[in-house]
């Protein structure tokens, strides 16, 4: 080979050109501090509210802060600054800062457990969702006319509908509310209600669709040859499948569920329509309270914001350590 002819190795790979989608620059060291100090404090106040005994835990709807030095501040910042006019802009700014600094405090507490909700939500749909995904990317890839056809229908049909419309039907459609709420401990405890299992149900069955097509290009991204080499070798179809294929191709399929991974967490709001007292339910409830819509909307946005970010660190992190060097790994620069 010449020095002028491009080595094959360098040629992009289906997966190299797909492990672009969810970067988070980690050389940021204040993102990270701040990531810290966000998951330092929610730990802390989960601890508090959920495993403290209520003789020595803080106040489960009272916040670590005080609000009233925030308010003092704001109210003296602001005063001098109108008195300066123009001139007194950026102190204007500095109070209106520690005026929302004020407001979004008492606050803390039910966000903080609508974050745990949002959590929960997310880590069973996508988990579940997995299970199911898989023999349905392998039925859409290796199984027969049946299976195929039987794979795509139900592929088509939960991503050519509105997730929204998908929670509808199942928490006021169908009977699944009476039957989950027969069940012996729902919502007793620390076991979600009626309204929390549907969502998860409702988020698995859309969530398996999504990861069903990774899984499934990843699967046929796959050289055909791993399949036959695996037959040659005495294995069977399902166990070439499983033992070799499966695991090169969920490596490709990474970057799809880090996509979905984000995707779920912010698509897990819509389980507010059906009551469920997740993170942007806590906040749309404070602020019909308050008034205060553009404080509470915008720091809920920030705890979607610090889960997005901490989600695609870990996803970041899964995938390095489950790269094959020279298949489908990140080119160096």
């Amino acid at each position: 080979m010449s020095a002028e002819e491009p080595s094959v190795t360098d040629e992009p790979t289906v997966a190299d050109e797909v492990r672009t989608t969810v970067t988070v620059d980690t050389d940021q060291p204040w993102a990270l501090l701040g990531l810290a100090v966000f998951w330092g404090w929610l730990l802390v106040r989960w601890t508090n509210d959920f495993l403290l005994p209520d003789a020595i835990a803080f106040p489960s709807d009272q916040s670590f802060f005080p609000a009233a030095p925030f308010a003092a501040a704001a109210e003296s910042v602001g005063s001098v600054a109108a008195s300066l006019g123009v001139v007194g802009a950026p102190l204007d700014f500095v109070a209106g800062l520690l005026n929302f600094v004020a407001g979004a405090i008492p606050s803390l507490p039910a966000l903080a457990r609508g974050a745990w909700l949002t959590i929960v939500l997310t880590v069973a749909g996508i988990a579940l969702g997995f299970v199911l995904a898989v023999p349905l990317s392998v039925a859409r890839v290796y199984g027969g006319r049946g299976l195929r056809w039987l794979s795509l229908s139900y592929t088509e049909l939960i991503r050519g509908t509105p997730l929204l419309a998908q929670l509808f039907v199942l928490y006021f459609g169908l009977p699944l509310t009476q039957i989950i709420r027969e069940l012996p401990g729902v919502g007793v405890g620390f076991v979600p209600g009626t309204a929390v299992w549907v969502a998860i149900i409702g988020f698995t069955l859309n969530s398996a669709a999504y990861q069903a097509e990774y899984i499934r290009s990843a699967l046929e991204s796959v050289d055909a040859g791993q399949l036959t080499a695996g037959r040659a070798i005495g294995l069977s179809q399902l166990e070439s499948i499983r033992y070799i294929v499966l695991p090169q191709g969920l490596r490709y399929a990474i970057p799809g569920w880090s996509n979905e991974f984000v995707y779920l967490i912010k698509y897990s709001s819509l389980a507010a329509f059906i009551t469920v007292r997740e993170l942007f339910f806590q906040a749309e409830s404070i602020a019909n309270d308050t008034f205060r819509y553009t404080e509470l909307f915008v720091l809920a946005a920030l705890f979607y914001l610090a889960l997005v970010v901490s989600a695609s660190l870990l996803m970041n992190q899964v995938e390095a350590r489950t790269a094959i060097p020279g298949l489908g790994g990140k080119r160096q620069a």
